[in-house]
C-alpha cells in the first residue's frame, strides 16, 4: 500500500481513499499499525479541525433517523458531514450487522456526507478502539462535522466524551423509569439532551419528559465548562425535522463559548493525553499474547495453583518480564 498516495487522496477529500484509510487504521496487523501511524502523522500538519459531536441514545429512540435528518440539514447548509457509527459485535461470532448506511439512505447518497459503520468488537465504552483515529482521518479529509454514533446508551459509554467536543443524548418521550436507568455516568457528560419523536400524539408526553430531564440536569451538576443554561434538554422530531435547527444553534453556541474561554483547546489536549495512556495500556495487554509470555503465565499459574507462589508475586514476575522485553513485535 502506497501511504503517500493514500495520504494525498485523504487530504483531497476522496471518500474512497478515506474509507481505505479507516480500514487501515482499524487493522490489528503490526505492519498496518506502522503504516497507520505514518498516515496519521503525515496528515497532522494540515491542522484541520472539525466539530466532533458524540451521539448516543436509548434503543428505539431513532438515532439513525435523527442523524440522517440532522446530517441532511447540515449538508444543505453547505457543511461536509462524516458519520462514524459503531455497531455492537456478537459475543459468540464476533460479527456485526453494519447496517447504518441502509438506515440512512438519503444521507449516504449525499456527496457532502460520508458514513462509515465499524464493529465495536470487544472494546467497551460504546465506541470502537480506533474510532478516535477515524475521527482524525475525517478531519484530515476536510469534513466540517464528525458525528460519532455510539453502540447504545449505557453507563459505560462515557468513553465517547474522550473523543467528542460535544456530547448529545437522545431520549424518547414517555420512557417511564428511563431516567433512573441512565442518569449516572452518561447523563453526567451530556451537553444536550434531546427528546426525540416530539410529534403527533407524543407531543404532550415529550414536553413533560423534557421538563423532567431539564430538572434532573439542573440538580445533577453544573460544570465549569458550561455557560449559563447548559446542559439543557430540548424537544426535537427527526420525522418532522422540528427543533433540529434550534438544536444545532445550541450546539454551535456552546462550542463557540468553549472556544472563546479556552476550554475547547484544553479539552482536546486532555483527550490526547488520555489516549496516549490508553495506547500504552493496550500495548502492554497485547504483549501478554506473545508465545513466550503465555508460556510463562501458564507456568506461573500452575505454581499459584500448587501454592508455590502467591498470586501477587507471580503477577509481579510476569509484569517484570513483559516490561523488560517491551511491547509485542510479532
Amino acid at each position: 500500500m502506497n501511504i503517500e498516495k493514500l495520504m494525498q487522496g485523504v487530504s483531497a477529500g476522496d471518500r474512497r481513499a478515506l474509507a481505505q484509510a479507516i480500514t487501515l487504521v482499524e487493522s490489528s496487523r503490526a505492519d498496518h499499525r506502522v503504516m497507520a501511524t505514518a498516515l496519521l502523522d503525515g496528515l497532522r500538519p494540515l491542522q484541520r479541525q472539525a466539530l466532533r459531536i458524540g451521539l448516543s441514545g436509548t434503543p428505539g429512540v431513532g438515532k439513525s433517523t435523527f442523524i440522517e435528518a440532522f446530517g441532511c440539514m447540515l449538508t444543505a447548509a453547505g457543511l461536509r458531514v462524516a458519520v462514524l457509527a459503531v455497531d455492537p459485535s456478537s459475543t459468540r461470532s464476533g460479527g456485526s450487522i453494519l447496517g447504518d448506511k441502509t438506515r440512512m439512505d438519503l444521507l449516504s447518497r449525499d456527496p457532502n456526507a460520508f458514513i462509515r459503520p465499524s464493529p465495536s468488537q470487544t472494546h467497551l465504552g460504546g465506541v470502537a478502539r480506533r474510532t478516535r483515529e477515524a475521527v482524525g482521518l475525517c478531519e484530515g479529509a476536510g469534513f466540517d462535522i464528525v458525528l460519532i454514533e455510539t453502540v447504545g446508551v449505557g453507563q459505560s459509554e462515557t468513553v465517547v466524551a474522550q473523543i467528542s467536543d460535544l456530547f448529545v443524548l437522545l431520549l424518547a418521550p414517555a420512557g417511564g423509569d428511563e431516567l433512573q436507568g441512565v442518569k449516572r455516568g452518561i447523563m453526567e457528560i451530556a451537553d444536550l439532551v434531546l427528546i426525540n419523536k416530539a410529534d403527533g400524539d407524543l407531543v404532550a408526553p415529550a414536553t413533560r419528559a423534557c421538563a423532567d430531564y431539564a430538572g434532573a440536569l439542573r440538580l445533577m451538576r453544573k460544570r465549569e465548562q458550561d455557560p449559563d443554561g447548559f446542559p439543557k434538554a430540548m424537544l426535537v422530531s427527526a420525522l418532522t425535522q422540528v427543533g433540529l435547527a434550534a438544536a444545532w444553534d445550541e450546539m454551535t453556541a456552546l462550542s463557540d463559548w468553549r472556544r472563546k474561554v479556552g476550554h475547547f483547546a484544553h479539552h482536546r489536549a486532555v483527550q490526547a493525553r488520555y489516549w496516549f495512556e490508553q495506547e500504552v495500556r493496550q500495548g502492554l495487554l497485547e504483549g501478554l499474547q506473545r508465545s513466550e509470555v503465555r508460556s510463562a503465565m501458564a507456568q506461573a499459574g500452575c505454581a499459584v495453583e500448587r501454592g508455590d507462589l502467591t498470586p501477587e508475586s507471580a503477577a509481579q514476575g510476569i509484569l517484570k518480564t513483559l516490561l523488560d522485553r517491551g511491547p509485542a513485535q510479532d
